[in-house]
Parts: structure tokens; sequence; C-alpha cells
């Protein structure tokens, strides 16, 4: 079985960026501490709207953090998987009817097409590196 898997590139997984929401949310809490202590009652409120503008940020963040796409081939099946905002699609073709159409000079995706069924992957990686990958897959298709 051969397999590639395609990721985007994010600066934070999901657990490193729940540690640093939770550390801006002490500090935003402390600093709204300290101005509710000297009289001013008004931050309570902007402290709440940045606190739910972050957390909206964030959870956007997330759900696009582990989205991925990948293809594997064992024998005459190739399997395309793309996981994206947490919903999964999984599609199945043939490696003897699958075509491989070269992508266009500015094409942001490519394609993996077979009578009735076709699928845009490519996302994740630059597009000097489709070539690479539709030179990999090649021989692998009959």
């Amino acid at each position: 079985m051969k397999t590639w898997k395609m990721r985007r590139n994010c600066a934070l997984s999901p657990g490193q960026l729940l540690k640093f929401y939770l550390a801006l949310v002490c500090l935003s809490a402390m600093v709204a501490t300290g101005f509710l202590l000297a009289g001013v009652k008004i931050i309570l409120i902007f402290t709440a709207i940045e606190i739910a503008a972050v957390t909206i940020g964030f959870l956007v963040y997330c759900r696009h953090a582990l989205d991925f796409e990948a293809i594997e081939i064992n024998g005459t099946s190739l399997v395309v998987r793309k996981f994206i905002a947490y919903k999964e699609t999984v599609i199945e073709f043939n490696t003897r009817w699958v075509r491989l159409p070269q992508p266009q000079e500015n094409a942001k995706v490519f394609c993996i097409e077979q009578t009735g069924q076709s699928v845009e992957l490519g996302q994740f990686i630059r597009r000097e590196q489709f070539k690479d990958l539709i030179a990999q897959l090649r021989p692998y298709l009959g």
C-alpha cells in the first residue's frame, strides 16, 4: 500500500492553542480585575466582548487545524480521503480507469477523474509540488 498525505500548515496544534487561549483569558481577567478594583465597572463589558471575539476566532482556527487530504493506493484500488472542517469524504477509484489530467498553469488544485466521478486535490500543497505528486502517482495507474 502506498500513501500520500497532504496537511494544512498550522503553527499551533489544538492542544497548544488551548493552552495559549487559557493564558490569554487569564491575562484578560487579571487586567479586568485590576480596573474593576479601581472602580471602572464598564471594563466587564469590554472584557466579555474581547474574550468572545478571541473565542470565535480560535474556534474557526481549530475547525480547520486538522484538515488533510490523503491518497492511498492498494492494488487496483485508489482511495481519496478528504477531511475538511470535521467532514470526511472518501471516494474510491479503480486505478485502471483513473485519469490524471495535467493541471492548468495557474491552477490551485488538480483533479483525479474516473467516469462519472471527479475529485479536486492539492489545496494544501504548493503548485510546484503538483508535478512531483502526479509523477509519483502515474506509475500506479493503469
